[in-house]
């Protein structure tokens, strides 16, 4: 393998917002957020919006799905004017 090609991979907590559920594995990603993880060291988190623990397909329970306010949960969490292109 060639040096200095390759992302480094490190440490890093998946964490899903819907559920709670957060997940210790080798990414490539990383955050400035971090988290205190179980083993009593710090790692980078990154929050996902659903993963196997909310998704109805592998929980076998079924959601409703919100389709008002869409938009405006959109702009509340990444600001007016973000899916605009310059």
């Amino acid at each position: 393998m060639r040096r200095g090609i390759h992302p480094v991979s490190r440490a890093v907590v998946f964490r899903d917002r819907t559920s709670g559920f957060a997940l210790l594995t080798r990414s490539t990603l990383d955050s400035q957020r971090t988290v205190e993880w179980d083993d009593g060291s710090t790692y980078p988190v990154v929050d996902v919006e659903i993963s196997a623990a909310s998704h109805p397909f592998f929980t076998g329970t079924s959601r409703a799905v919100d389709t008002a306010g869409r938009v405006e949960r959109f702009e509340r969490r990444y600001g007016p004017g973000a899916a605009t292109h310059p």
